[in-house]
């Protein structure tokens, strides 16, 4: 049986406005994420939630921070895998939680284009899963590179032009729930 599986990758509080690493509206992201995400509760798919252990420490705000967004906190039910890397297989038992779920196409969402999208995208690719990225319903921050600051903006489409068609189908939500 071959299922197509949500991985809802570090939608975090750490990248809104209140945390450490704020990204570039990601507000936005996150409300398309949520409805990526109801999308698959109702139609009783496998959802995952990835989250990146980040060094907060203990207090309660450092566990807020680590916490998922309110837009997306899972459910019973629902896997979450944590991770101390980019790539959501790297050191995870993210892999053998898909060969469980006969798992044949991803579908990809979250923080930060750049980097963890990225990276478990192509990761993906070792492991022959079809993968369909929402580009809409993630996103990146400013990087600078040689003393330029390049926007968010042009940073997640650069990721985005670059996954697409070899790595992933890249689409976003409305296009994506179209197709269903």
């Amino acid at each position: 049986m071959n299922q197509d599986v949500l991985i809802l990758i570090d939608i975090q509080n750490m990248y809104f406005a209140e945390g450490a690493y704020p990204l570039h509206e990601p507000e936005k992201a996150a409300e398309k994420a949520a409805i990526l995400l109801k999308k698959f509760r109702e139609e009783q798919k496998p959802v995952i939630h990835v989250m990146h252990r980040f060094p907060v420490g203990d207090q309660a705000e450092g566990r807020y921070l680590l916490g998922f967004n309110e837009a997306v906190l899972p459910q019973a039910g629902e896997t979450i895998i944590e991770k101390d890397y980019p790539s959501a297989f790297l050191q995870t038992g993210l892999k053998e939680t898909l060969d469980t779920l006969h798992a044949e196409t991803l579908v990809i969402a979250g923080m930060m284009t750049h980097m963890c999208i990225d990276t478990t995208v192509r990761a993906a690719q070792n492991y022959d899963y079809k993968v369909t990225v929402i580009d809409d319903a993630c996103t990146t921050k400013d990087l600078v590179w040689k003393g330029e600051t390049i926007d968010a903006k042009t940073v997640h489409n650069s990721i985005m032009a670059s996954l697409q068609g070899t790595f992933a189908t890249v689409m976003g939500i409305d296009k994506f729930l179209q197709q269903k």
